[in-house]
């Protein structure tokens, strides 16, 4: 084995020093990774919180238009939904059904449809700096009353 000469170039210059800036690296990935996630979370929670106030309203719409009263013109059997019946059966529904949700408006436009509309406020299940701390949500849906 052949030693190196004490004035040797090679030995007398330092090499850069790369340890510990992947450790950085690393880490900082690894946090923007971990926000990425919170706040696909946070998306997928607001998600399904408005399809979950859709189908209420729907199911709020479904039960006022079968609130109908039943009467015979002409020989010929006639559903008429009145204002304060469609209200009764939806505001039935959601306090039945609806945790947080509240009835904003509930009528029939023409005496054959009812239209509902429902709101709650989704909050965050993970706070994030990025996140608003809750989001008014808002669903409005209609069920036409048909006899054949």
């Amino acid at each position: 084995m052949r030693a190196r000469p004490f004035g040797d170039a090679r030995a007398r210059r330092r090499e850069p020093d790369d340890e510990g800036s992947v450790l950085l690296l690393t880490l900082g990935y690894g946090a923007l990774a971990l926000v990425a996630i919170l706040l696909c979370a946070d998306a997928t929670s607001l998600y399904l919180a408005q399809k979950r106030l859709d189908s209420l309203a729907d199911a709020a719409a479904l039960a006022a238009a079968d609130g109908f009263v039943l009467s015979v013109e002409d020989g010929e059997p006639v559903a008429q939904l009145t204002a304060a019946h469609v209200r009764g059966q939806a505001q039935a529904m959601v306090d039945e059904v609806g945790a947080g949700a509240t009835l904003l408006s509930a009528g029939t436009p023409d005496g054959l449809s009812a239209r509902v509309t429902v709101a709650a406020t989704w909050r965050p299940p993970v706070l994030t700096l990025f996140v608003p701390d809750g989001v008014a949500l808002e669903a409005t849906a209609t069920s036409r009353t048909a006899l054949r």
